[in-house]
């Protein structure tokens, strides 16, 4: 109308679909008319997660927008998506992996900066320190396969998750904070948890994935 952008008549979120009805047709055409709107989204968000798609379509990825191929194994493709889907939207409340805490008498929670701990002048991922007091130990390797871009999810957590002063500002970005305010002193450490837990079902269903044999 106009350009304008009209607020929902109601406050709260208001659901706004990014698959056009043309999209919907063409797919109902090639799988069937059971095919919905969610399908098509946990559809994609499953093909991206491919290795089989990412090394294909590696050079199409650094310079353009996704090619969206069509692939058999359709259904399986939106039961990865969905599963994927869900699991990284509730990173927050999955079950935390049973890591081994090393602690400390009197340990404090609190955080500064995380890092690996080192054997040999190499990180050794399967372990990370917390802080003085508190050490993380039993990480799997396979937690590391998970990854945001270029780095994994914990890589991305260690590196965010920490105290620092913006040098302009002088305003100080303490991720203790969100901790104290909600009466969860333990966030962080179980947030560790939480994205071990996150990183390896994630690796789980990507493995899982069928071969990305396409339709004509």
């Amino acid at each position: 109308m106009g350009g304008k952008i009209i607020a929902p008549a109601t406050p709260g979120f208001e659901r706004i679909e990014n698959i056009t009805d043309e999209i919907l047709t063409d797919y109902r055409q090639s799988f069937g008319n059971g095919v919905s709107k969610d399908d098509i989204f946990f559809y994609v968000y499953g093909l991206l997660h491919s290795r089989e798609y990412r090394a294909e379509f590696e050079a199409d990825l650094k310079k353009m927008l996704p090619r969206i191929p069509k692939v058999k194994a359709f259904k399986q493709f939106v039961e990865a998506g969905r599963a994927l889907s869900e699991l990284h939207l509730s990173y927050e409340t999955v079950e935390p992996y049973p890591l081994i805490e090393n602690v400390t008498p009197d340990a404090s929670l609190r955080v500064t900066k995380m890092r690996y701990a080192k054997e040999r002048r190499h990180d050794n991922k399967t372990t990370i320190i917390y802080n003085d007091d508190i050490t993380l130990t039993g990480i799997p390797e396979e937690a590391q396969e998970y990854l945001l871009g270029s780095r994994s999810a914990l890589d991305w957590i260690i590196e965010r998750y920490q105290v620092k002063t913006d040098k302009a500002s002088g305003i100080v970005n303490d991720p203790n904070a969100w901790g104290d305010e909600h009466g969860d002193p333990r966030y962080i450490l179980d947030l560790i948890k939480r994205i071990t837990t996150v990183s390896i079902e994630t690796v789980e269903i990507v493995n899982g994935l069928p071969s990305l044999e396409m339709i004509g």
